[in-house]
């Protein structure tokens, strides 16, 4: 089937999805599909697929992502100032590959509009949000903690969960945070203040670089279970460059591409997990690209399952074309 939005410019795509989104939302109105419910503490998910970090970077578009038929939903990088875009060129595309290359590097309005946003969704909406929280570029890495803080603090009374973000590629410094020798410095005074701040009950995550060698993702895997973490999500966008040399070196790429690698940290991750005391919900992401993509990172150990390039070259009605697969399989298997 042709997909005429794959023939505007990346950039452009970009900056009119949000109204194409708008529009396809008017279509979906129908109630989230139930398929493969899941609890973890005191969320319900009415199905395993969500939209990634980044898809909705203020929460403007919530309630839009919900009725596309998301069973949860991600918003954000927040950060706790306003901040533009990296300078120079930031997206890119590539149909044959089935890949996106970006280097946002963190774009927000910021955490007073996001929370706004935030609220005024959950005043008509029980669906879980997660935010996915991160330093503003000019916070040296020695005072990272106190932006993740704030946005604790800020969102405490709003978000059903928090996804600490030190993983992208596009903030200078920002991957250096999970470095053996500086990740427990990081994450301890964010676990006090979460423990002071009374959000136990609520699922705080970390989000993990793809490109970690297996013993450095071991460490930090455990380094966050010693600090009480909930769980993990696996992976942001990665480095290589393999068969994509026509990519800058620099930003980071996701899409199919990416599926080899976050398919080796979510086994990776989900051994770990098996030996962990309190179970620890593991969220896939990364190369997910059809139906059949979502189940097999379920079948591998995924609790639950995001997408974000699949909605560029699919469409944002790829939420609904799952559940389609799951109840055509339910009809067939009944036969």
């Amino acid at each position: 089937m042709r997909k005429p939005w794959l023939f505007i410019p990346a950039k452009w795509a970009h900056e009119i999805s949000p109204y194409g989104l708008k529009v396809a939302s008017l279509f979906c109105s129908t109630p989230t599909p139930v398929w493969n419910s899941f609890q973890f503490k005191n969320l319900f998910f009415k199905n395993r697929l969500g939209i990634a970090g980044g898809m909705d970077k203020d929460g403007d578009h919530l309630k839009d992502w919900e009725n596309m038929g998301c069973g949860f939903l991600e918003m954000g990088t927040v950060t706790p100032l306003p901040q533009k875009p990296n300078p120079g060129p930031i997206i890119g595309r590539d149909v044959k590959t089935m890949s996106l290359w970006n280097k946002m590097g963190f774009p927000s309005a910021g955490a007073d509009e996001a929370f706004y946003n935030l609220r005024n969704f959950k005043e008509h909406s029980t669906t879980p949000v997660f935010v996915n929280i991160g330093k503003n570029r000019v916070t040296p890495n020695n005072e990272a903690h106190k932006d993740y803080i704030f946005l604790l603090e800020r969102f405490k009374d709003l978000a059903d969960g928090f996804v600490v973000n030190i993983s992208s590629p596009n903030t200078s410094g920002l991957r250096d945070l999970a470095q053996k020798d500086n990740l427990a410095n990081f994450l301890n005074p964010i676990q006090k203040s979460r423990q002071e701040l009374g959000l136990n009950t609520k699922p705080l995550l970390l989000k993990i670089s793809p490109d970690l060698q297996t013993e450095e993702l071991e460490t930090v895997l455990q380094t966050a279970c010693d600090f009480d973490f909930d769980g993990f999500i696996l992976t942001n966008t990665t480095l290589s460059r393999e068969n994509l040399d026509f990519y800058s070196k620099e930003g980071g790429v996701s899409g199919k591409p990416l599926q080899t690698l976050s398919k080796k940290a979510l086994k990776i991750a989900a051994e770990v997990c098996k030996k962990q005391k309190e179970k620890k919900l593991i969220i896939s992401a990364g190369g997910v690209m059809t139906a059949q993509d979502v189940f097999e990172r379920i079948d591998m150990g995924a609790d639950l399952v995001q997408v974000y390039s699949a909605l560029v070259f699919e469409g944002p009605f790829f939420f609904r074309k799952v559940a389609e697969v799951v109840k055509r399989g339910k009809a067939q298997a009944e036969k």
